[in-house]
């Protein structure tokens, strides 16, 4: 029987900010993981460089059925915290755009810096353990797992979401929140991108393959600004990914593929002061020529300026600055980045982490219903649900 105050269970981003924190407060802490190795997705993010925080971090940029419940927590260990953290292992690091915060050489030294911090702490990690069983006792929570049995006064719930199951992504945490009379919220992908079957449409995905441009996306009263990328299977890039944690099976997108300009204001003066040039050609100014090119074939039928009439200006006009979108579906979780939905806030203390339900057992980072945007918010959420959390085990 190995016995200590708190087990963690997930050592990812939150479990082991969790760990580290706890156990500078002299609590004696036991990190238990099924994977082989910690913090996978770490070390995946970000391209590989981890987007580990971001300038801007504020609760309007988390989703919750519950959206005051991420400002506590956020208020006491805000991005500024974590950055200083990242300042005395000096990792270097640097603003990418929109306030994202990437590590200059790889992922890994976001990872190296959190075991080293537990290690002094004195945080112990265990990988390769799977949990089989959990039970409450009088003085807390007892496990039975493939390396023995565990005792515990707290336990802490940091196992994640269902995305990107490759790196040992799975539904445990739901269900300990169920066992002990949680309530889930729907769960589905978030940050993904989306598929497309219509044919015509589908043709130009393929045909655009890889290329990229600046515009806004919007769905259900929102709309993101970023870069779109076109694929074989659809539609990708961050504005996307973005859109994506806003839209429901069936959802049109609108999107504005020159946000730049009022696109028939910009046509209309292209008509008067280049009458002879094709529409193809003067596409070719704002998008690459392929994508002018197969825009004005397929969508439009290229001619001079001079001949279009103002009726069919409108028309082009409309379709570069409202495209209509619906998407088949989304590619799921084996590329989700987040997971929407999961253990219902209302039955978890925004101060503490700790159930309402179970006293002693806490939820921390994407197992419960908070999901960040795109940009380094989920890392921010990881940090500081763990570390409020880590204040009471």
């Amino acid at each position: 029987m190995h016995t200590c105050d708190v087990i963690i269970i997930g050592a990812g981003a939150a479990g082991l900010m969790c760990a580290l924190t706890a156990a500078y407060r002299g609590r004696r802490v036991q990190l238990l993981d099924h994977a082989n190795k910690p913090g996978k997705k770490i070390l995946m993010s970000g391209g590989g460089r981890c987007n580990f925080t971001n300038l801007y971090t504020e609760p309007a940029n988390f989703l919750s059925q519950n959206p005051h419940f991420c400002k506590s927590a956020l208020a006491r260990y805000t991005q500024w915290d974590f950055i200083e953290l990242v300042a005395k292992h000096a990792v270097p690091y640097h603003e990418k755009k929109l306030g994202q915060l990437f590590c200059d050489n790889k992922s890994s030294d976001i990872l190296e810096m959190l075991l080293s911090e537990c290690d002094r702490a004195g945080a112990a990690l265990r990988m390769d353990t799977r949990i089989e069983q959990i039970e409450k006792t009088e003085s807390g929570y007892l496990l039975e797992t493939s390396a023995g049995q565990f005792a515990c006064q707290s336990l802490v719930i940091a196992t994640g979401g269902l995305s990107i199951p490759t790196l040992g992504a799975t539904g445990f945490g739901y269900q300990v929140a169920r066992q002990f009379g949680h309530t889930l919220l729907p769960t589905r992908a978030g940050l993904v991108p989306f598929t497309i079957t219509e044919p015509h449409l589908k043709a130009l995905c393929t045909e655009l393959s890889g290329t990229s441009l600046d515009c806004t996306v919007s769905c259900n009263d929102t709309t993101f600004r970023e870069n779109l990328l076109f694929t074989h299977r659809g539609l990708s890039g961050p504005v996307i990914l973005q859109i994506s944690s806003f839209w429901e099976a069936g959802d049109c997108i609108e999107i504005n593929l020159m946000p730049d300009h009022d696109a028939l204001a910009w046509l209309q003066q292209q008509q008067a002061e280049r009458p002879n040039s094709e529409l193809k050609t003067l596409l070719g100014e704002v998008f690459t020529r392929k994508m002018a090119n197969l825009v004005a074939e397929q969508w439009f039928v290229s001619k001079p300026m001079k001949q279009y009439t103002p009726a069919e200006l409108a028309q082009i006009a409309e379709r570069l600055s409202a495209w209509q979108v619906v998407p088949a579906g989304t590619e799921g979780y084996r590329t989700a980045e987040v997971t929407l939905g999961g253990v219902d806030t209302r039955e978890v203390s925004s101060k503490t982490m700790e159930s309402l339900k179970s006293p002693g057992l806490y939820f921390i980072g994407e197992v419960l219903d908070v999901s960040g945007h795109l940009g380094g918010f989920n890392f921010q959420w990881a940090w500081a649900s763990a570390n409020a959390a880590a204040q009471f085990v």
